[in-house]
């Protein structure tokens, strides 16, 4: 996804280099950015295989490819060694999702501040842009929350983001993005900000129902997220939430899977002495989400619901988008949480070429101005709208 939208706009973002550990599935990449026609401007697009847990060889990659900007779309579990090495060469770093260590879920938060955050004077100090989380959620919801501030509200009481995917793939069980990840979010305490302070929940625990655009009426569970932790500290609003949406079938086959202890991440042994981790078999038996975009039909629509005060007077808005699994196959061989997920980070590799978002320091996205990325997305394939008492519009309007 996030390659077909580079090749999109390589007339400003020049050469294109993509890294994985197996080069075939960076060159079946390549094939499809050019099957598709996605190349705006006839640029070298490579493949490399790397091993991006290596400090040194991905240096070195940087170095070879004379990247200026480094795109980690990779497992979360590569957040450290990718920002370690983009920060020893200069090049801007921009990540989709907090980091995790293997060993450790649902960490105390702010789960920022155990990683990331501890680089924030060293990247101020070398004058290195590091731009975390700026996938969707996170990432254009945190934009989202910091036009409602500066644009909206006077003063904000509550931000509840809410995420719901509408879609359906026809399989029986799949997760829609890396399943380890996906698992390891809801496996654990489930943190949100109340009352100005963290608040702990259990997965599944507390519930609500919206009827939103497009999507109609929705089930959404309290979940502990990424963008939590830094909106709590950025932003001065005394409740920040996330939710979820899931369907029955999900919840029971997770309720086993858990209960099993099938979803653990610590090793166990076999009979046989094999020693494996349960939720890396889980991960192995299921389907790879990218084989679910062929055939994925249906809407997403995930936004941030936002409540306070405008001039002396309540006020309640919705800022979202709505994304169709269809039209990113279509476009981008990928369904639409890749679609939410990879184009964000594009329109930021674009605005930090630009300069309008070269930081020289490491930020999360609510720090940046929210504007130029909307505008961006907005014509990128991700509009945003909102709806409030006057209606429902573009948000621009």
């Amino acid at each position: 996804m996030v390659a077909h939208k580079c090749a999109q706009h390589n007339d400003e973002l020049g050469r294109i280099a993509i890294a994985s550990r197996s080069i075939s599935k960076c060159q079946a990449i390549i094939d499809s950015v050019q099957a598709k026609g996605s190349l705006k401007q006839p640029v070298e697009i490579r493949a490399f295989a790397l091993d991006a847990m290596d400090v040194e060889a991905t240096k070195a990659l940087i170095r070879e490819t004379e990247s200026q900007i480094v795109i980690n779309v990779g497992s979360a579990f590569l957040n450290m060694s990718v920002l370690r090495a983009c920060m020893d060469t200069g090049a801007a770093y921009l990540d989709t999702a907090i980091h995790e260590e293997p060993g450790k879920i649902c960490e105390t938060p702010p789960w920022y501040g155990n990683y990331e955050w501890k680089h924030l004077a060293e990247c101020e100090e070398r004058g290195v842009t590091a731009i975390l989380g700026v996938g969707f959620d996170p990432g254009v919801v945190n934009a989202y929350a910091a036009l409602a501030q500066q644009q909206y509200f006077d003063k904000i009481e509550s931000i509840d983001i809410l995420d719901v995917n509408a879609g359906s793939h026809g399989k029986y069980f799949a997760t829609n993005f890396d399943p380890e990840i996906n698992f390891r979010e809801f496996t654990g305490q489930v943190y949100s900000w109340q009352n100005s302070q963290w608040t702990t929940n259990r997965m599944f625990e507390v519930k609500r129902t919206d009827n939103l655009p497009v999507v109609g009426q929705q089930n959404l569970y309290l979940t502990g997220h990424d963008e939590v932790h830094s909106l709590s500290k950025h932003l001065d609003v005394p409740n920040v939430r996330f939710w979820m949406s899931f369907g029955e079938h999900y919840i029971n086959v997770f309720t086993v899977l858990n209960n099993l202890g099938l979803l653990s991440e610590q090793p166990v042994k076999t009979a046989e002495g094999l020693e494996v981790v349960p939720l890396k078999v889980v991960k192995a038996v299921l389907p790879d989400p990218a084989s679910l975009a062929p055939g994925y039909t249906g809407k997403t629509c995930i936004g941030d619901l936002v409540k306070g005060e405008k001039d002396g007077q309540p006020r309640e808005l919705f800022i979202y988008n709505v994304a169709d699994h269809e039209e990113a196959y279509e476009e981008t061989d990928s369904q639409g949480i890749s679609y939410t997920a990879g184009v964000p980070p594009v329109a930021a590799a674009l605005l930090v070429a630009r300069g309008e978002w070269d930081a020289k320091r490491m930020v999360n996205v609510e720090q940046l101005p929210a504007e130029p990325f909307l505008k961006l997305l907005d014509v990128m394939g991700l509009p945003t709208r909102i709806k409030d008492e006057h209606g429902d519009r573009p948000w621009d309007q």
